[in-house]
């Protein structure tokens, strides 16, 4: 049976209830690639459930930020307000959790096969894999056919060929192919930023050497009113909606 691929929940409860609704029975366990926390409005439950329920999670730089092993003048208005709103809110025990997360790669292995886990790139936590010259260089450093990535909260993701970069099509089910590595990203359970605002997953079968991009409906209202009620940026609220 499949394994859960979930990336950038960001604290958004309503979402990741509908991911795990929807797929419900259709996997065994649960890999995660970072950031839990951060523009959300639900950081304790989404830690608390992960903490419970997940068999690996590498961190994101927002599980960084939001527990102070990160600086955050970087970060745009929104992102520092939330940041600091998530400290302010944050158990000790999910605190101490996040701390503890382990950087990317870290490799996962099953009777079927295995793959690596990160949260932006092989070579940089916080690198972003968003066009083809951001992939190419990486080759050397993929270790497995096959390495599940986050941070751009994009679904999707790219195939290497012995001689360049192909863009990976996100409709429904993709075959892991022999001659070929694979840079897969789920998209973002909590805000995706791909245009399509329904909250996004994928099932990895290594058995079937497949991987299956899902999209599911979730109770956005609920999700924007809490981070409203919260007093966070009425942008973090927006933008559910927008799928930006």
């Amino acid at each position: 049976m499949p394994l859960l691929i979930l990336s950038d929940i960001h604290a958004n409860l309503e979402a990741l209830e509908a991911v795990l609704a929807d797929a419900q029975g259709r996997y065994t366990k649960i890999l995660c690639l970072g950031d839990l926390v951060g523009y959300g409005a639900d950081p304790n439950p989404v830690v608390e459930w992960t903490r419970a329920h997940v068999e690996v999670v590498v961190r994101g730089n927002h599980d960084r930020a939001c527990v102070g092993l990160d600086p955050i003048e970087g970060y745009n208005a929104a992102a520092r307000a939330s940041t600091e709103w998530t400290k302010g809110v944050l158990t000790k025990e999910n605190v101490e959790y996040l701390e503890r997360l382990p950087r990317g790669p870290v490799p996962y292995s099953c009777e079927h096969g295995s793959c690596d886990l990160v949260h932006g790139s092989p070579a940089d936590e916080d690198d972003y894999l968003l066009n083809f010259a951001d992939v190419y260089p990486l080759r050397p450093l993929l270790e497995t056919q096959v390495t599940f990535f986050g941070h751009t909260h994009v679904q999707g993701g790219f195939l290497l060929t012995r001689t360049g970069v192909g863009r990976i099509h996100i409709e429904g089910t993709i075959e892991i192919e022999p001659d070929y590595l694979f840079l897969l990203n789920p998209g973002a359970v909590g805000q995706p930023r791909d245009g399509d605002p329904r909250a996004a997953y994928a099932l990895y079968s290594p058995e079937d050497r497949s991987v299956e991009y899902k999209r599911v409906v979730y109770d956005i209202d609920r999700a924007a009113s809490k981070i409203l009620d919260a007093g966070l940026p009425d942008s973090l609220a927006r933008r559910l909606f927008e799928g930006v």
